[in-house]
């Protein structure tokens, strides 16, 4: 690494450490590390057609209930066989950053788990999870991400056992409302925050791209690093390009901290 870079990673690990109220704003570009495809990168999703999956159905809440297998075929590589996909230095050091109470809020728009499976607290999963699955119909019904995965992964869908319905997942679908809940608890963690991590995402779909702007507008500072140019790009007081070359260099950073 260029003593250039390491010393502004340096940089930014002290701010870290030194906020009063730290948190961050995780995108799917942190999940490409893992082996997810994001959204809109070079080869995400809407704009990879070798894959053979479109992404404006696979998130579709009309076409699900139309066709709820197309969802469950498509997504089964990326969100129902998560047992070869394991957590990024990105998701590691995050979690290692919580332990040491240096960052108090993840909130994230991915879908994968995969904060959870890095040990992460308080996250906050403003585009739903696929945690519960549950009955579009009959009320009550619910179903654990890991009993659905075994049935996905067998090649059938999770049903409800009242009506045979195929069940959804608790992931937001385009026509569906964010979560009211997570949604509050997203923008009062924003607008406390002193300084906000903004990593792997656009930033240009609303109302999670506007999530860094509270903070911004409350005094404090956002720092991004994405692959791409974002919207906010000019109001950050850092700004990075390679999420791995950061987070490795904060991972040793963080583990050299005896605290």
């Amino acid at each position: 690494m260029a003593s250039k870079a390491a010393a502004s990673i340096e940089a930014l690990y002290e701010k870290i450490v030194n906020a009063a109220y730290c948190t961050a704003l995780t995108g799917a570009g942190i999940s490409t590390l893992s082996g997810i495809p994001d959204f809109r990168g070079k080869n995400g999703l809407y704009n990879n057609t070798d894959e053979g999956i479109d992404a404006q159905k696979l998130f579709d809440i009309e076409y699900f209930e139309k066709d709820p297998a197309y969802y469950y075929q498509a997504a089964a590589s990326f969100i129902y066989n998560l047992d070869d996909k394991q957590p990024s230095v990105v998701h590691l050091a995050l979690a290692e950053l919580q332990r040491r109470n240096f960052l108090k809020a993840i909130i994230t728009q991915n879908i994968d788990l995969l904060h959870t499976k890095a040990a992460s607290h308080n996250v906050i999963e403003i585009h739903g999870s696929p945690a519960v699955h549950y009955c579009l119909r009959c009320a009550g019904i619910k179903m654990l991400f890991e009993e659905a995965a075994r049935i996905v992964n067998a090649g059938d869908l999770p049903r409800c056992p009242s009506c045979n319905r195929a069940l959804k997942p608790a992931i937001t679908f385009f026509g569906e409302a964010l979560p009211f809940s997570a949604m509050q608890q997203a923008t009062d963690a924003a607008a406390r925050s002193d300084l906000m991590l903004v990593l792997g995402t656009s930033l240009t779909v609303y109302p999670a791209a506007g999530i860094p702007e509270h903070t911004i507008r409350c005094g404090g500072e956002i720092v991004i690093v994405n692959n791409m140019p974002t919207p906010l790009d000019n109001a950050a007081c850092m700004r990075f390009s390679d999420l791995q070359e950061v987070f490795e260099a904060l991972m040793a950073l963080v583990k050299g901290n005896k605290a």
